[in-house]
């Protein structure tokens, strides 16, 4: 399978939305990934239901929505609602993980869960085979354009294989400090979708640069 890119909306220029959500709609990208943080979860807020509603039918790319708030359960079907393809909810926010997971699918839409740097592979053991997807954060969540954990390489490789022993389906994602070079590794290592915020918007060739990673 072809790599899948999902360029991030936070590293956007917020004064010209549509003009970078047009680009994303021009180029080979496969996703467009929201971040949607609340300010408590992570120390950071950015924006919510009213920017999705704006951009929700301009953007022709499945919204690929990564949830980082505390009790997401309260919100999953506002965001079916908003036209989300792929709902990420944080294993450390999720107190009844199966629950979520289950509520997630009956709103009809594809279900991931997110694990922070620090939360080990062997939390998904029970729950692998009933996600679509599951996103390993390469940096602390919360803020763009920071440098790649390195050993998300090994967690990577470590998902793949539990992925295989389960006979699971879940595409593995990773969100941060993606550029060529750590994006290249971690195809090597197992990842089938890669996030890439500042890489692709602060580029000065965006429709390349995200050419350029999906032949990775």
């Amino acid at each position: 399978m072809a790599t899948l890119i999902a360029p991030s909306l936070l590293a956007a220029n917020f004064a010209h939305l549509q003009k970078d959500i047009e680009m994303i709609n021009q180029s080979t990208a496969d996703w467009l990934h929201l971040d949607i943080m609340d300010g408590v979860f992570v120390p950071n807020i950015s924006f919510g239901f009213p920017v999705i509603e704006s951009i929700k039918d301009i953007c022709q790319k499945p919204l690929d929505v990564h949830l980082m708030i505390v009790e997401p359960d309260k919100f999953i079907a506002d965001f079916a609602t908003v036209g989300t393809y792929m709902l990420n909810v944080h294993y450390e926010a999720c107190t009844h993980l199966h629950r979520t997971i289950q509520k997630i699918k009956a709103a009809n839409m594809k279900a991931a869960v997110t694990l922070n740097p620090h939360t080990p592979i062997c939390v998904l053991q029970d729950i692998i085979q009933d996600v679509d997807m599951v996103l390993l954060m390469s940096v602390n969540p919360g803020y763009g354009g920071q440098k790649f954990i390195t050993n998300t390489l090994q967690k990577t490789a470590d998902l793949k294989e539990l992925i295989l022993k389960k006979n699971a389906k879940a595409l593995i994602q990773i969100d941060g400090g993606v550029n060529l070079t750590t994006g290249r590794q971690l195809v090597e290592q197992g990842a089938d979708v890669l996030v890439a915020g500042s890489f692709v918007f602060a580029s000065t060739n965006p429709l390349q640069t995200i050419a350029e990673l999906k032949k990775l």
